[in-house]
């Protein structure tokens, strides 16, 4: 007999986690991972920013539901200097932050909490700067920020002034990012004094539509409507992100009812989904990549012959029939071909074993042995990046390339694989945060990324000084011109194996309403509603 979400619910009620709840209109998300923290700034994946900056926070510019349309957030207008040097931001009156059992706040949100924000991530002598172990601030830090901002000046309560060293054109959609979310102030400074910083990371406080209730490590994070949201409070009461970490298992948990939304199923699993008539199956070309990242400061990767060699070997119709099956299609660029400024006349690496083997020879590696690390869970970019690991495996191995196929738990994955010195190739993918190329170009390839989200950890000066100079130029045809140059110079130096864009599909219970699939490819529960 199917399990019902609301025995679930009970029985969860039974060891205390959701005592009432059974009054209260709930909603469970099968997620696919645990988050890292939930202070979104010091991280970059999606899954970390589902269950942190879009439940809890706010920014002071949003993106719309469903697109990447700007709107007010908690700045409530802006306004540019003609030079492009100066953003004023109005801020929004009235607005409340989360009152939790671990903190009570005296004030509304003002500009003391927008300068606080981002300070602590471009001071170093900032209190804050190295709040927790391994804060690296790498959305902020990969993005070029530290060079940007020269000041931030607190003009009065309600209005915050961004000074600029350079022009900068996507900066108001940079400012809709979840690294941009802003934290209360009044509750770090009770924090440090009590000598409890790290709680920031553990126990967030924001203005979101939802406010964090308690997180069980690697199982269950318990949200409620944040009951005085100053957008209005939200249809549901209560939030779960049940974390499930296995496709299929988090696909039988849906039709089984004891989850109304879970992502990123397998691709064989769709036409069960579909055939069930309690479930919906959302679906929409997704703004990603997935890639094979070599780490270009280690012997002998950082050599583009080699690099141009593994790139040939790699059968991408292969992957996407073994890993995709239909859901997907062969990349070549850095970013998605939906995305302004794709370089459609880029040409992609050749399918061709018996060239590539010549190329390793002629660059003088024999007996070559090389790590691919796998991801351990799906992503919109990759659903299943362990069968991805071994179908390179063996298109290596046709070549006399040796492989190790390794993985480490989520969060690991992605600290230990920033590292300058990281042995072997990683798998990973990304969704654009913002619809601007600078998200991707920048962002993964840029030489200010290195050591962070560019996993490739390559510096071109070429490649650099196209997108820098690209996002000073507020014509976005003249962008394009140099966003095409640089993918030109991305593919001649191959940091990367392009290997798939992805469709992204979305099953949910039928009672649930108002979902919206976003491009950005976050997962928002504001505006959803759900029938008993």
């Amino acid at each position: 007999m199917k399990k019902t979400i609301w025995a679930i619910i009970g029985s969860l009620a039974t060891v205390g986690l959701f005592a009432g709840v059974a009054q209260a209109k709930t909603l469970v998300y099968c997620s696919e991972g645990s988050p890292e923290g939930f202070d979104p700034a010091l991280y970059t994946a999606g899954t970390t920013f589902n269950a942190s900056s879009r439940p809890v926070y706010n920014r002071l510019t949003e993106f719309k539901r469903g697109t990447t349309k700007i709107i007010p957030g908690l700045a409530k207008s802006w306004s540019a200097s003609a030079d492009g040097l100066e953003y004023t931001f109005k801020l929004r009156p009235g607005v409340k932050f989360h009152t939790t059992s671990y903190f009570t706040p005296t004030r509304d949100f003002n500009a003391d909490d927008v300068i606080f924000s981002f300070d602590r991530q471009r001071q170093e002598k900032s209190p804050w700067f190295k709040y927790t172990e391994g804060a690296a601030w790498e959305y902020f830090n990969g993005m070029g920020m530290p060079s940007l901002i020269k000041e931030i000046v607190k003009v009065d309560d309600l209005t915050v002034k961004f000074v600029l060293n350079r022009p900068e054109s996507p900066t108001i959609a940079n400012l809709a990012m979840d690294f941009a979310s802003i934290v209360s102030k009044e509750y770090a400074d009770k924090l440090q004094k009590s000598g409890k910083k790290s709680d920031l990371n553990q126990k967030p406080i924001g203005t979101g539509p939802f406010q964090f209730v308690d997180y069980q490590k690697d199982a269950v994070i318990r949200y409620k409507a944040h009951p005085n949201y100053w957008n209005g409070k939200q249809p549901i009461d209560d939030l779960v992100f049940a974390i499930t970490t296995d496709n299929s298992v988090r696909m039988q948990k849906l039709m089984a009812g004891e989850c109304h939304v879970a992502p990123y199923p397998n691709p064989a699993d769709l036409p069960k989904l579909r055939a069930d008539k309690s479930l919906r199956v959302l679906e929409q070309e997704g703004l990603n990549v997935g890639y094979l990242a070599y780490n270009t400061k280690v012997a002998p990767f950082d050599n583009v012959k080699v690099r141009k060699a593994l790139n040939m070997a790699i059968n991408k119709q292969a992957i996407l029939d073994a890993v995709f099956e239909g859901a997907g299609k062969a990349a070549k660029n850095p970013i998605p071909p939906t995305m302004w400024s794709y370089n459609n006349s880029v040409k992609d690496d050749q399918f061709d074993p018996a060239k590539a083997k010549k190329m390793l020879a002629e660059a003088g590696v024999k007996d070559l042995k090389l790590k691919i690390w796998a991801m351990p869970v799906a992503r919109p970019y990759n659903p299943n990046a362990r069968r991805m690991a071994e179908v390179i495996q063996a298109d290596f191995a046709n070549i006399g390339v040796e492989v190790e196929i390794v993985s480490y738990e989520w969060g690991e994955y992605l600290k230990l694989s920033k590292s300058l010195k990281r042995d072997g190739a990683v798998l990973l993918g990304w969704t654009g945060d913002n619809g601007d190329p600078d998200n991707f170009l920048a962002v993964l390839l840029g030489c200010d990324a290195v050591g962070g989200s560019n996993r490739a950890q390559w510096c071109n000066e070429e490649f650099d000084s196209l997108t820098s100079k690209a996002k000073q130029i507020s014509n976005q045809s003249e962008r394009a011109k140099l966003y095409k140059k640089a993918q030109v110079v991305f593919k001649r130096e191959a940091p990367w194996a392009t290997i798939a864009h992805s469709v992204v599909f979305m099953p949910m219970s039928k009672k649930v309403s108002g979902y919206k699939m976003d491009p950005l490819g976050s997962h928002r529960f504001d505006g959803v509603n759900i029938s008993k």
